[in-house]
């Protein structure tokens, strides 16, 4: 049964079309408000403008579905760290820190240089960059500018920077950090350099099939994520091993997804800010082994296992030190 309201609601299904005047114009929206715990949130979804009663309901009709699947999705980032881990977890972790092939090392600075040159190729490169490690290193070393995508020049030396920023500062992770993070490594390159998802902006990612493999948090709830995430690692950065609580806090940061694009690239840099601040060598997760990547992270996403990415990682560790 349909409830009308001031003849400006139309409710259907629990949804009403909003209308909004804006000048001459009339703009179409599909809305429905729910509860969320103590919250009551408003999901709307644009229809279009000036739309008469035949061109509505189709399209009311459509954006339904997508509404349906929102609130579906509309839930907290599941942390599984929010629970202790077992000790027979947490040694389990222990021991892959303490084989005798992964040693602690410490770059001097020509090493820091080329960490630079292969960190920056390789976290573009997994992001789509076309530009290669040789034309990288002329861009750091030499300032030998390649005929490739300003954007992607631009980016590669962003990265760069922010490398050199997370060497020097001293703070492990904050809102403000992660915002300044992305701000240094898109700000000749993307508009909303620096700035979290807007209201309104939500991320889905697809496979090539166009199956969902990654749905961001819904974008009212980012500041609220990151801040449980902040807090998570203040209150257990003495309890667990560094590898852990920096694998951790890349893993969440990553399905929070709170930026609109680049969340992979701060998320790998803020990967190697908690490393460094806590006496680990930085890590550089190679281009080649992005399939590899993207399942450890739909491992820890689907079933709360961590182990997938610190064994990565790991690897990643020992191959490092042979190019250094």
């Amino acid at each position: 049964m349909r409830r009308f309201k001031k003849c400006s609601h139309l409710y259907s299904y629990g949804m009403f079309v909003e209308k909004q005047k804006v000048g001459k114009h009339i703009k179409y929206y599909l809305a429905h408000s729910f509860r969320d715990g103590t919250e009551v949130v408003k999901i709307r979804r644009y229809l279009g403008k000036d739309l008469n009663k035949s061109e509505l309901e189709p399209r009311r009709k459509k954006a339904e579905g997508a509404v349906f699947e929102q609130i579906k999705n509309f839930r907290e980032i599941r942390d599984p760290l929010k629970f202790d881990l077992s000790n027979e977890e947490l040694e389990n972790i222990k021991k892959l820190t303490h084989k005798k092939d992964f040693k602690i090392f410490h770059l001097n600075e020509t090493q820091w240089t080329r960490f630079s040159e292969l960190f920056s190729y390789n976290t573009n490169a997994i992001e789509g960059s076309t530009l290669t490690l040789r034309e990288v290193t002329n861009l750091l070393e030499h300032n030998k500018v390649p005929d490739k995508s300003k954007e992607d020049v631009n980016e590669s030396r962003g990265v760069i920077e922010a490398i050199k920023f997370i060497r020097n500062s001293k703070e492990h992770i904050s809102i403000e950090l992660i915002k300044k993070l992305h701000s240094i490594v898109f700000r000749n390159s993307k508009h909303f350099a620096g700035k979290l998802r807007e209201k309104g902006v939500e991320v889905v990612i697809r496979d090539g099939a166009g199956n969902i493999v990654h749905r961001g948090a819904p974008s009212e709830k980012i500041t609220a994520l990151l801040t449980e995430l902040i807090k998570w690692y203040e209150s257990n950065k003495i309890k667990y091993p560094s590898i852990l609580l920096a694998t951790v806090v890349h893993n969440q940061f990553e399905n929070i997804h709170p930026f609109q694009d680049g969340n992979g690239r701060v998320g790998r840099i803020l990967l190697n800010n908690i490393l460094l601040k806590r006496g680990m060598p930085p890590v550089d997760i190679e281009f080649k082994n992005r399939a590899e990547y993207y399942q450890s992270l739909q491992e820890y996403e689907k079933n709360g296992n961590i182990k997938p990415t610190i064994e990565l990682i790991l690897k990643e560790y020992k191959k490092l030190r042979q190019k250094l």
